[in-house]
């Protein structure tokens, strides 16, 4: 009997379970970890900035996250869905990360208070 109802609690978590298309924004790919530096130099400031972002746009292209920083993904697209909504936050993070990971010092102490990417 006890197992009956693990059987039925596990069948019903998996029928919530919500999937996402690998060609989605808020498709996160395995190897899309926080922290991780997806651009080979630090943004120091004036001096580098026109290389760093377009590395930036490039590698954010690849990863299909372009869109949280030139706003063509944004998080009012899915108010009206929670799964999406938690899902956009997440993702919003982890872009985020990515470029505190890919500016100086100096530079992320200012970055880490934004609240979208």
């Amino acid at each position: 009997m006890a197992n009956n109802t693990v059987e039925n609690t596990a069948r019903s978590l998996h029928a919530n379970i919500q999937h996402i298309d690998c060609n989605d924004p808020l498709y996160v790919h395995p190897s899309d970890t926080l922290g991780l530096q997806i651009v080979p130099q630090l943004l120091i400031g004036t001096k580098n900035y026109s290389e760093w972002s377009r590395s930036m746009k490039m590698s954010l292209l690849g990863k299909n996250k372009l869109g949280f920083i030139d706003g063509t993904c944004t998080r009012d697209l899915y108010e009206n869905n929670t799964f999406q909504l938690r899902q956009w936050d997440r993702c919003n993070s982890i872009v985020q990360s990515w470029i505190m990971s890919s500016v100086a010092k100096e530079l992320s102490k200012g970055i880490v208070f934004f609240s979208n990417a």
